[in-house]
């Protein structure tokens, strides 16, 4: 089990992360390409493994799977906190990692399994050693997630509409409680299933929760107590838009296209009713095909509805 410590001044430093992070859903993605039988990655799965037929991207997978193989510890530095501004952001500080730090963080993947004998190189700080890895991180992020960006930001970008707007209902207290049944939050602590048994102790750092799309089941969060609190959660994959619109000539029409208008702020299927002066069904049948031309998610949670335009319908709208 996970248990995550928090004091009150903790409670008032949580935070969302704004936008999927995208070395952490690298990551992730070459983890879960190894691991059949997740039904919500086969459709990806099967797109990427006809891409890995190109040499470069299948030899860059490979050679990262070694330091990060699925569902095992694999080192902080890939994961910098930099990356939150972006894949190019986050190589840069990657890169500039120190020797201290690799050496401390492959010392602890040796202690877990056998490694290739390159990481000695990467263990003592040599800059090729780590140029290597972001440049086989960036061809696995142009092959694993660049395809599928769209969908990523369309799912997270729903998650943290949701969140924020619980947050804004019933304060940080009622965020952390909307995180259920992944995660128990019984004041003071967050409790989730976990690979192993661990207390991270926040001491008034607070925490970074980023949405993932590539992140399943359980959580991760960072090894190191001493880095900057993060904790990756996996978002709900119900709803997932298709990858290209199939029904754009559905949207003729004014109702529809007010509803579409509507939905740029994030609102309940009952705001949608109130706003627009239409009935609870009319709203229900106009997301339907919204949602069905992959213009909008829709989000349940209790007895409310929360509505997000996809980027494809942002894009639609200007």
């Amino acid at each position: 089990m996970l248990r995550i410590h928090f004091t009150d001044r903790d409670l008032a430093r949580v935070r969302v992360a704004a936008a999927p992070d995208p070395l952490w859903e690298t990551v992730l993605a070459m983890q879960k390409l190894a691991l059949d039988g997740i039904p919500a990655f086969a459709r990806w799965r099967r797109r990427v493994r006809e891409d890995l037929r190109e040499r470069d991207a299948r030899a860059a997978v490979r050679f990262l799977q070694a330091i990060a193989p699925p569902a095992r510890y694999f080192p902080d530095f890939l994961t910098p906190a930099e990356s939150a501004d972006g894949l190019k952001a986050g190589l840069t500080a990657l890169r500039g990692t120190p020797s201290d730090r690799l050496g401390r963080e492959v010392g602890l993947m040796a202690q877990h399994r056998r490694l290739p004998g390159w990481t000695h190189r990467l263990a003592a700080g040599a800059g090729a050693a780590l140029d290597q890895v972001a440049e086989a991180l960036e061809t696995a992020h142009d092959t694993l997630i660049a395809p599928q960006w769209t969908i990523v930001r369309t799912q997270v970008d729903t998650d943290r509409a949701l969140r924020s707007r619980l947050a804004g209902e019933n304060g940080t207290l009622g965020l952390l409680d909307s995180l259920r049944p992944a995660f128990r939050w019984e004041a003071p602590v967050l409790t989730a299933r976990y690979p192993v048994d661990r207390d991270l102790h926040l001491r008034g750092r607070g925490i970074r929760l980023v949405p993932s799309y590539f992140c399943w089941d359980t959580p991760v969060a960072l090894a190191d107590d001493d880095l900057p609190p993060v904790l990756v959660f996996p978002v709900s994959h119900e709803h997932e838009p298709a990858p290209l619109p199939k029904h754009l000539a559905t949207l003729l029409g004014r109702t529809r296209a007010a509803v579409l208008y509507s939905v740029a702020g994030f609102p309940t299927s009952g705001e949608l009713a109130d706003r627009l002066g239409i009935s609870a069904a009319a709203v229900s049948r106009h997301t339907t095909v919204l949602r069905d031309a992959g213009l909008i998610t829709s989000r349940r949670h209790g007895a409310v509805v929360l509505h997000n335009l996809t980027p494809v319908g942002a894009a639609l709208l200007g």
